[in-house]
């Protein structure tokens, strides 16, 4: 089996720590598996982004965008995963087809005899995502909405954590963080399918909690505020070396923020009591005390003061 331990080097509590990383081509998934990376761990990068085949499905976003090509690679992540202390692993998957997560996870299993850590990432709602469309009422929106939110989103995190819970079961130990959206309740103007999808993932998080936790294992959701993601980014034709350029990006957050979040909770012997909450990144980086990578304490998102 993986080690459970906590190493013994302070700067990288995830040594010998085996994690999957969904949708970890960009965005949130990728300063997970980075950060993962830099706290020792091995982490499987999973995605449809490689360095000899983008993914198909984004055409409207970047022509949104004005983006020339689709940015990330699970590819990249994995080397700079390596580059940062940890073991990165990219494995092409697209994670609507149950047989490629089967695969996944058995190869695993093969490798390493047991999981400690699945972080549910892949979200197929940026296929979908129009601007123009964006701040409509649902009546007008159209319906592949649902499509990409529900069926290349909800169900992925749920087919990943079927397909893992009998790993963790075996062990009676391990974590699943589903990463979503969440401010206590407000409903997020302008998009409900984006609102539904994400309140069905928080359920699905504190719903495996119940089921998961008299075998040891814990499940949680985790939530980023607003990330300056290569999406976000191109929206406002600038990167990440010139976002502070742009007034409107003073509150957001590098997806590195929500990396040190999960690397906290990974680290954590007491993760359990927090099992099926809805955890926001603001909040567990005053409790775990990090910041994100500028140094900045950025404190969650709320809509009630900034939509």
């Amino acid at each position: 089996m993986t080690q459970n331990e906590i190493g013994g080097d302070a700067s990288q509590p995830l040594r010998g720590r085996v994690a999957v990383v969904t949708g970890a081509s960009r965005g949130g998934g990728r300063g997970i598996a980075l950060e993962l990376g830099a706290a020792g761990a091995t982490v499987y990068v999973t995605g449809r982004s490689t360095r000899a085949e983008p993914a198909r499905g984004y055409e409207r976003i970047m022509r949104e965008s004005e983006l020339a090509s689709l940015p990330g690679t699970i590819d990249d992540t994995a080397d700079e995963v390596t580059r940062l202390g940890g073991t990165g692993i990219a494995v092409r998957v697209d994670h609507t087809r149950e047989d490629e997560v089967r695969g996944l996870f058995a190869r695993v299993e093969r490798d390493h005899g047991g999981l400690d850590l699945l972080v549910n990432n892949a979200w197929g709602g940026h296929e979908a995502f129009s601007k123009e469309a964006f701040g409509a009422p649902f009546w007008e929106q159209a319906l592949d909405q649902w499509e990409a939110m529900f069926n290349r989103g909800v169900r992925n995190h749920l087919v990943a954590s079927r397909i893992a819970a009998p790993v963790f079961i075996r062990q009676g130990r391990g974590l699943i963080v589903t990463t979503s959206y969440w401010d206590r309740g407000n409903y997020l103007r302008g998009n409900l399918f984006y609102d539904v999808a994400k309140a069905a993932m928080n359920r699905l998080a504190f719903a495996m909690a119940e089921e998961l936790r008299p075998h040891g294992v814990a499940s949680l959701a985790v939530v980023p505020g607003w990330m300056r993601t290569e999406f976000v980014l191109a929206s406002q034709k600038t990167d990440e070396a010139h976002w502070r350029d742009f007034p409107q990006f003073a509150r957001t957050e590098s997806p590195r923020y929500v990396g040190r979040a999960v690397a906290a909770l990974a680290a954590d012997p007491r993760v359990m009591a927090r099992s099926g909450g809805v955890h926001r990144v603001g909040d567990l980086a005053v409790e775990y005390g990090f910041t994100d990578v500028d140094g900045r304490l950025i404190p969650p998102y709320e809509l009630g003061e900034h939509d």
